[in-house]
């Protein structure tokens, strides 16, 4: 059935676009195009093209983007849960090739729920570098956090603060910023009909308030020489072209890298054509905006007194010191909140809100080593952060984030319980069948996946665990789907006891 559309935005419509009008209205009649984007992060575009199980067809503006046929279920599949792949509106991924992300790059995104473009930029940063992944709306922190960890993600670090709080922690210290702007939704009417209903006349001039104060607070937060990308899904000029147009006139050292009129974007309208939109009748997506904008002034301007240190600051060196890791003052920081079993937390430090007596951050360490002796071999990189018995992996120093409200400092390494170190969900979607001394590989297209993914203990023979030289096979066990980590089991005896979260599982 057609999308009703609101008179009031028709008739602006029809004043914006003339005699394309009646073309982009046809749309509105049309079935949204779905779409999913691989998760390089874990594996190769060819290998999933490969194994996918139904066809796909690529998306021209993003390498790593396809669509998707009309029927297919992709969450659906063990494949999903094996974070190979998000699923993600084809427009959508447009904002994040255009950031032009590198390995080694600091990025921030801005305003980052549900976590899409953000999981993006983590499989563009090939685990190099740092993100900071920023919402305001602490509700929709806890999906970012866990698209996050799904993704497999190692140098990521969510927050729930306001831009401006940002900024003033880290002025001039990110190399790529993203704001995927809090808008009207225009360009999303045929995809959510909620939408629809919930715009009038006065909600373009809303938003568009709201989106100038984020646009001055992230250019504080960027570095010379770095790019800033903005974005929306809406129509409306006051929250594109007028928006932009505005800030650049206060901020002369920003200009406009060309990007309108190539390839499937149209040029933005006047005066900012080098700017870029979507439109649904002239893409196989929804309505979007784009303005890529660099930071050109020289170095030294604006990174005064980050609280992160010097933006030359190396991320996450590994601290060694009398050959055990150095652990952080453990400061029970106010703002802090961590959530310690893979999900938020609703008390303070990760306590929720009573007091609890921690096991020394000694016995801790001690315990966090001999797990990784035993069952990965190796040592994660990372600035050791505990909250509580609670060990993460952050890529940077805790005092660069005290006083900040943060839902993760890092990668979720585990907890210590009854002495022992627990292994936490978040370590195992990150590793790679060979990171983990102890593994096992269940058939994507099997009984076995799914009901490990259910939560069900499983009856497994030892010659079938994949085990380094010299270790046994009872212990903990990376599963695997297709040899793609999903999460943990115990194996003792034949039998695989299940680790996977119950907020995680299969429904």
């Amino acid at each position: 059935m057609a999308v009703q559309l609101p008179h009031s935005f028709s008739e602006r419509m029809k004043n914006l676009l003339g005699r394309e009008y009646e073309a982009f209205a046809e749309t509105y009649g049309e079935i949204p195009h779905t779409g999913v984007r691989v998760n390089t992060l874990k594996i190769p575009v060819e290998a999933l093209r490969r194994i996918m199980p139904f066809g796909i067809e690529p998306i021209p503006w993003c390498s790593t983007g396809f669509y998707t046929p009309e029927g297919a279920r992709p969450g659906k599949h063990p494949y999903y849960h094996a974070g190979l792949y998000y699923i993600q509106e084809p427009s959508a991924m447009a904002p994040v090739e255009l950031l032009g992300v590198l390995p080694g790059d600091r990025v921030l995104d801005l305003c980052a729920a549900p976590g899409g473009k953000s999981t993006q930029i983590a499989a563009k940063l090939q685990g190099r570098g740092m993100l900071v992944s920023n919402d305001l709306h602490s509700e929709r922190t806890k999906a970012l956090a866990k698209n996050l960890e799904l993704c497999g993600a190692r140098n990521a670090i969510v927050l729930n603060e306001s831009p401006e709080r940002i900024a003033e922690a880290f002025p001039g210290f990110f190399d790529r910023i993203l704001i995927d702007a809090p808008c009207s939704g225009e360009g999303m009417f045929r995809k959510d009909e909620d939408m629809v209903r919930q715009w009038d006349e006065s909600t373009p001039a809303k938003y568009a308030g709201m989106q100038r104060e984020i646009l001055q607070a992230a250019a504080r937060a960027l570095k010379p020489g770095g790019t800033l990308v903005y974005s929306t899904c809406t129509f409306s000029p006051e929250e594109n072209e007028g928006g932009i147009t505005e800030f650049l006139a206060g901020h002369p050292q920003f200009s406009v890298v060309p990007v309108g009129g190539t390839g499937s974007f149209a040029p933005g309208f006047q005066p900012l054509p080098d700017t870029a939109r979507l439109w649904p009748h002239k893409v196989k997506g929804e309505g979007h905006f784009i303005a890529v904008l660099r930071h050109e002034a020289t170095a030294g301007e604006d990174t005064a007194g980050t609280r992160a240190g010097d933006p030359s600051l190396p991320v996450a060196p590994r601290r060694e010191t009398g050959g055990r890791t150095a652990v952080p003052r453990k400061d029970k920081t106010p703002e802090s909140r961590v959530d310690n079993r893979g999900g938020r937390s609703s008390g303070r430090n990760g306590s929720r809100g009573r007091s609890v007596a921690f096991t020394s951050e000694g016995d801790i360490m001690a315990a966090y080593a001999e797990f990784t002796r035993e069952q990965l071999g190796w040592q994660p990189e990372g600035f050791p952060i505990l909250f509580g018995e609670h060990l993460y992996m952050s890529p940077l120093p805790r005092e660069a984030l005290d006083g900040l409200k943060t839902v993760r400092p890092g990668w979720y390494m585990g907890q210590v319980r009854n002495g022992r170190f627990i292994p936490g969900h978040p370590l195992a979607t990150a590793l790679a069948p060979h990171e983990s001394r102890r593994s096992v590989s269940l058939a994507g297209d099997g009984a076995e996946a799914v009901s490990y993914l259910k939560g069900e203990t499983l009856s497994i023979p030892s010659d079938r665990l994949r085990l380094a030289p010299g270790a046994a096979p009872k212990g903990y066990v990376l599963v695997c789907i297709d040899e793609y980590s999903v999460g943990w089991a115990k194996w003792q005896e034949g039998i695989l006891k299940n680790e996977y979260p119950a907020g995680w599982r299969w429904t």
